[in-house]
């Protein structure tokens, strides 16, 4: 079986738009290069409190000192892994005659301490989506969709490729590689460069499994019930993308949701997961999910209502109930056929944590309906 490649898209944008893009793009690729420098200067800072404590005190962390060695073996290795992930980005999003090199941003780059913060989230979601370890995870947040899609159009249509399942909020990519994986026609969207420069690593670039040996949680340096705990390795991807391609199309289009997704009655279903809490106005995303969805078409939803934009101040947002949601979603046409509560999920959590957080997230079936 040849590799494949899974293909990213970026919208038109006006030249200002483009210039304000191509800016952020560079600005997160600083990001980026600069975890290592960051994050060895957080450790130095504990290696110099360490050394200023009475000598009796030193002596009793002996183990924490060599530990802390061993904390920036890991953030190299860390970097290590970053620099493949970020080694052709300029080619995948400005492939054309405005492409620059990575090593000639047109301004200097703004590394804000958030941006750091999400390279170390991109590298937990790598734990999440591309993991042995994080199978648990997959299994509670993309089996039930993968499962329902199977159910619903096993009887439906002919062929599986003439399927069209689009998945906004796509992150890493793993939900649509397993989708499209099964025959389907699957289509991700995602906005976040962070997480599209990590997948088209992942998906089009590591061609072996476990080609990848990081440590996910090396930034956390609470709740650990052991120092092996926080420099645990782990590898990545479980499967290959390109040794094992799917059976169906797969490509990812990068952009906003809201603005790139306008066709009507195209999508046979939309499949989301932790993403329609992502909107500033969550009636927004379900009327477009309604208007793109074929008649018959469903939408398939699983994850909680943490409503991102709730506490920043520089944002506006509303965050209706569960309740309030039920009524918009009926109010906008939808028939609901699967109404779940309760259920259980985990995101990018640490197994090894003192510390263990979980959803009760909800569950939710929609469907277009059949036009008379």
């Amino acid at each position: 079986m040849e590799p494949s490649t899974c293909d990213v898209d970026t919208p038109d944008y006006s030249e200002e738009i483009d210039e304000e893009e191509r800016i952020n793009f560079y600005n997160i690729i600083a990001a980026f290069r600069c975890y290592r420098a960051n994050s060895l200067n957080h450790v130095n800072r504990k290696e110099a409190y360490l050394n200023s404590l009475p000598g009796t005190h030193q002596t009793m962390l002996a183990n924490y000192r060599d530990h802390l060695q061993k904390v920036r073996y890991c953030i190299e290795a860390n970097y290590k892994v970053i620099k493949h992930i970020i080694q052709d980005a300029d080619c995948l999003f400005y492939n054309d005659s405005k492409s620059t090199n990575l090593s000639q941003p047109p301004v200097t780059p703004k590394v804000r301490n958030q941006d750091i913060q999400k390279v170390q989230i991109t590298l937990k979601q790598i734990f999440r989506d591309w993991s042995v370890q994080g199978q648990a995870e997959r299994d509670q947040c993309y089996k039930p969709i993968i499962d329902e899609i199977a159910d619903f159009f096993q009887d439906k249509h002919g062929a599986v490729e003439n399927v069209k399942i689009l998945v906004p909020g796509a992150g890493l990519g793993r939900l649509i590689y397993e989708i499209a994986y099964r025959g389907y026609y699957c289509e991700g969207n995602e906005f976040s460069l962070f997480m599209l420069i990590a997948s088209n690593f992942v998906l089009n670039r590591c061609v072996i499994e476990n080609q990848c040996t990081f440590y996910p949680w090396v930034h956390q340096y609470v709740n650990n019930l052991s120092r092996g705990n926080q420099i645990e390795a782990v590898t990545f991807p479980d499967v290959s993308p390109t040794k094992f391609p799917p059976k169906g199309t797969m490509n990812m289009v990068a952009g906003d949701f809201l603005q790139i997704y306008r066709d009507e009655n195209y999508w046979d279903c939309v499949a989301t997961c932790f993403f329609i809490d992502c909107a500033n106005n969550i009636i927004d995303f379900v009327e477009i999910i309604y208007n793109i969805l074929k008649p018959g078409g469903i939408w398939v939803n699983l994850g909680p209502l943490l409503y991102h934009f709730s506490d920043m101040l520089t944002e506006n947002s509303i965050e209706p109930t569960y309740e309030d949601l039920i009524v918009i979603i009926k109010s906008c046409g939808f028939i609901i056929l699967k109404n779940k509560t309760d259920v259980t999920t985990k995101y990018s959590q640490n197994p090894t944590s003192m510390h263990q957080s979980e959803y009760k997230s909800i569950y939710l079936v929609c469907q277009k309906p059949e036009q008379d």
